[in-house]
């Protein structure tokens, strides 16, 4: 099979479909490939370097379409470049299907099979050909860099002799791939970053990465994970109005605004409206990475960077992973790289479009002169469905533990003291025991219960800065047995060699122990 990329004419589109190096992947599938002259300029790759690679240079996209069996590009087709797809022909794409049903009756009736980018499901399996992903983590950097381009002051606080800078303060809504990308660009960059997601089981990541997560004061039953995809389910009005009071009290606190919040086949959700960019201080930021879909900011203006009355800078821009070209593009042929190892099984450049396998049948919106959108749920869930928490105990089911936990202990101790008297009296009894043994063994056993309770309630993690306590033991150990070793009895002489002789060990090994550990913390 040959596969065809072709040159984006989408104004300010510089991506390219295919590299050099997916190039080289998809010939070890057995796939010739040819891409179209000048396809790769915008993204810093240029025909020479696809010629090395194997590929062949065509003059235009007419010339890929006659040759190629599959084609792939980033921007859907559109117009003239329409009337060259061909039956039989496969094209992938990104296609935004649901917003886009004139484009899929064109495919329907040309006979061609459709594979959406967009439409990848995520399971685990697809994760290696999730464009949605690769190219919402470069957007979600970019938008930072954006960000900062726009703004008047460092990222970090500065105390200088000049005057102190305070850091700035970046609000991120949304914790997807695109909201974690952008809350870890800002938390590197040194603002104080807080992020908000309508899925309160994200809190963990967010905290991970240095940001705070903005908790709301409402109980909500949340759809699962797994049956959104991964995506956030839409929200009630209560929700939704507890959260835009939210945002109204963050609105004059914070600096930078990143907005990425999507809902799957819908516009993207208003959540931040014009009077909470009425109320930011001069020289903000927002970043709607919504914008394509509509916005999450009231005032966004598609493609687009306005400046409002009280001089908050509004960024509209839709092709912020264009704008890193080169990386997207290498992101992007990989998805497909990867997505063209599962169409091709046995690795002999046969494509087989299998319509039972999960990934591929989600991503198929037409085949066989029939459009497949929307696609049935795959067989297995997006994301493993989520353990519910334990609930947390009340204080006085708190204060029940605590009281039940020293009752259990208590008895324990009892217990061993009563089993311990028992032995004592069991032993005293015996015929001809003298009365110098037993108060040997009685300071014998006390000690032992003594060290126990002293050292096996000590936290494991605190055994080795112990050390010094252990070794204060040791010594006192010692000192009885120094006492006990001029003794008449041959048995208790020989007891407290040995316990000099390993008590010295404890003492001495203890001492090089803690020295050694004090050293790896020295500076050289």
């Amino acid at each position: 099979m040959k596969i065809g990329a072709l040159k984006e004419t989408w104004p300010g589109e510089a991506r390219v479909a295919m590299t050099p190096e997916s190039v080289g992947r998809l010939k070890k599938l057995g796939h010739d490939c040819v891409i179209q002259a000048g396809a790769g300029e915008a993204a810093r790759f240029n025909d020479a370097d696809y010629e090395a690679a194997g590929a062949e240079v065509l003059a235009d996209a007419a010339a890929v379409y006659a040759a190629a069996d599959v084609v792939t590009r980033v921007r859907a087709p559109e117009g003239d470049e329409l009337d060259h797809v061909r039956d039989g022909q496969t094209l992938i794409s990104f296609i935004w299907p649901a917003q886009n049903e004139a484009l899929l009756e064109t495919l329907k009736g040309k006979g061609a099979t459709t594979v959406a980018m967009d439409m990848v499901p995520r399971i685990s399996r697809a994760q290696k050909m999730d464009a949605l992903s690769s190219m919402a983590n470069i957007g979600g950097y970019r938008a930072v860099v954006e960000a900062s381009n726009n703004f008047g002051r460092f990222f970090t606080g500065q105390i200088t002799a000049a005057g102190k800078v305070p850091p700035a303060k970046v609000l991120v809504v949304g914790a997807g791939v695109a909201g974690l990308a952008a809350i870890g660009a800002a938390t590197s960059m040194g603002a104080i970053t807080y992020a908000f997601d309508v899925r309160p089981e994200v809190a963990e990541q967010i905290e991970s990465m240095g940001a705070e997560f903005v908790f709301l004061d409402f109980e909500e039953e949340q759809a699962d994970g797994a049956e959104t995809g991964g995506y956030a389910a839409p929200s009630s009005p209560e929700f939704r109005e507890k959260q835009l009071e939210k945002f109204r009290e963050l609105a004059p606190e914070v600096d930078i605004v990143i907005t990425t919040a999507l809902i799957p086949n819908r516009d993207a959700p208003v959540l931040w409206t014009k009077d909470m960019v009425e109320a930011m201080k001069p020289g903000s930021v927002i970043v709607d990475l919504a914008a394509e879909r509509g916005g999450n900011c009231e005032l966004t203006v598609k493609d687009e960077r306005i400046e409002t009355e009280n001089g908050v800078v509004i960024i509209g821009y839709t092709d912020l992973p264009s704008r890193m070209a080169t990386q997207s593009s290498t992101l992007y042929a990989t998805n497909i790289r990867h997505l063209m190892d599962d169409l091709t099984p046995e690795n002999d450049g046969v494509i087989v479009h299998n319509m039972e396998d999960d990934v591929i049948r989600g991503a198929t919106v037409t085949h066989a002169g029939e459009i497949t959108f929307p696609p049935p749920p795959p067989k297995k869930q997006a994301i493993a469905v989520q353990k519910p928490k334990p609930k947390e105990p009340t204080a006085e089911e708190k204060a029940a533990a605590e009281v039940a936990a020293f009752k259990q202990q208590t008895k324990t101790q009892v217990g061993l003291l009563v089993g311990g008297a028992a032995l004592l009296l069991l032993i005293g009894s015996i015929p001809g025991m003298p009365a110098s043994f037993m108060q040997h063994f009685i300071v014998f056993v006390l000690s032992v219960f003594i060290g126990f309770q002293v050292i096996w309630n000590v936290s494991h993690s605190l055994h080795t800065p112990l050390m010094a306590i252990t070794n204060a033991i040791s010594s006192i150990i010692i000192l009885g047995a120094l006492v006990q070793i001029g003794s008449s009895s041959g048995l208790v002489a020989v007891l407290a060699a040995l316990a000099l002789f390993m008590c010295g060990i404890n003492i001495f090994g203890g001492f090089m122990v803690t020295r050694r550990m004090l050293a790896m913390f020295q500076k050289s």
